[in-house]
């Protein structure tokens, strides 16, 4: 049996060259984020378990099942990797008063943790962007983050479909939580075993079961949109016309309920049918009741976040390419008068914000030029004792048909930025 010590299963190592890519992909979202005035803030990984149960809805499959829960030995506290994003949001934003002056447009990236059962484009470790409009109850805020969206599917070169729907508010909620119960117990013997457990406890989740024996019942369950008060849809009926003025197509899916029960209004998921099983890219709607739920002065709330796992895999299918970053210069040397030289040259090159690698380990020039190609430098510097003697350096492009040239190294440095 081997010793070998490998990842835990659905958790995964990002390589260099894959990092590169979600590099490259972080600075357009960071961009993207900066140009909409949001601001980034960065939370525990770890949680008391009981926020998440208060948050999310202790009978949602993500408490149920899927949460990494463990007691901490030393206090008997439950703690909990967190599954999602925005319950710690909350949680902080409340705990240093975010809020005391006005509305706050947040947001956060990092890895999550649940236990599912790993496939492509889902896995006990996967990672979020999310972000959360705090303090603002128009829809007009819920359209800044659907019309943000459609922002940066262009600059990735995606197309995923927006769905939308409302949860309308509290009252309306339990009515039809009565008239579902009522219209599921009429119909047991259609039910399997996942839509029974919920049926009293959580009714709505039956609404988004996948099994396609149940379909045909959902379809023609009864209807959230037929028990909407007037200032909820109102609100839908606002949140509509500013995305048709946008330029925002969506379809409205009635069904469209989500897994987290804080959610209120506003509900909304951009798919895709490029990915087989795992369509969601992102997802989000409004929370009005959530700061209030955990202890906060009550303030209304919207947010979404997207998974960046299967973000990157619709760039792949849709062939965009990603800028990232490669060395400026690999300067190879051999001699030891060179050696010393190239120090000197390899810190007036960072001292100038040139990337450069310093080749380490001997050999000679060949051996040495052909890992200057491969580390994907845009010029390898060459220096040998005849180059340290005179200050100067050989500049070798690595990309292109441009010919080598030996300068002084102040030179090198301003066609190296000038490259």
């Amino acid at each position: 049996m081997s010793n070998l010590i490998q990842s835990v299963r659905g958790m995964n190592d990002c390589l260099p060259d894959v990092t590169d890519t979600w590099q490259a992909f972080e600075a357009i979202v960071r961009d993207w984020l900066r140009r909409y005035g949001y601001r980034e803030m960065r939370t525990p990984i770890l949680e008391h378990t009981g926020l998440f149960k208060r948050a999310i809805g202790e009978v949602t499959d993500i408490v149920e099942k899927e949460m990494y829960t463990f007691v901490d030995e030393l206090n008997g506290e439950s703690l909990a990797l967190r599954p999602e994003g925005t319950a710690s949001s909350v949680r902080a934003v409340i705990q240093h008063n975010l809020l005391y002056d006005g509305g706050k447009r947040l947001w956060y990236t990092g890895p999550m943790f649940r236990h599912e059962r790993p496939q492509k484009g889902r896995y006990r470790q996967f990672h979020q962007v999310g972000v959360e409009a705090l303090g603002f109850a128009g829809p007009d805020v819920d359209a800044e983050l659907i019309v943000m969206c459609a922002d940066l599917w262009r600059a990735l070169g995606i197309a995923p479909t927006l769905q939308l729907n409302t949860l309308g508010d509290y009252e309306s909620r339990q009515r039809h939580r009565a008239k579902l119960i009522a219209y599921f117990e009429a119909h047991q013997d259609v039910l399997d075993e996942d839509s029974k457990r919920r049926l009293h406890s959580n009714p709505l989740r039956i609404l988004d079961s996948k099994n396609p024996a149940m379909q045909a019942l959902n379809d023609a369950a009864p209807k959230l949109m037929d028990e909407l008060d007037d200032a909820a849809l109102t609100h839908f009926d606002a949140l509509q016309g500013l995305l048709r003025a946008n330029g925002i197509a969506y379809e409205i899916n009635p069904r469209l309920v989500r897994g987290l029960d804080y959610y209120n209004r506003t509900v909304f998921e951009w798919v895709t049918d490029q990915l087989g099983a795992q369509g969601t890219v992102c997802a989000g709607g409004r929370y009005d009741g959530l700061i209030g739920q955990l202890g906060g002065k009550p303030a209304p709330a919207a947010g979404f976040a997207m998974g960046i796992e299967r973000l990157l895999s619709l760039m792949e299918v849709a062939g965009t390419p990603l800028e990232t970053a490669v060395p400026d210069a690999y300067i190879v040397h051999a001699g030891e008068a060179a050696q010393a030289f190239a120090w000197q040259v390899a810190s007036a090159l960072r001292a100038a914000n040139l990337s450069t690698i310093l080749h380490c380990g001997g050999g000679s020039f060949k051996s040495q030029m052909k890992k200057a190609d491969a580390s994907r430098a845009r010029y390898a510097v060459i220096i040998g004792d005849d180059e340290a003697a005179a200050q100067q350096v050989t500049l070798k492009p690595l990309r292109g048909t441009a010919e080598q040239t030996r300068v002084e190294v102040a030179l090198a440095i301003e066609y190296l930025k000038k490259a």
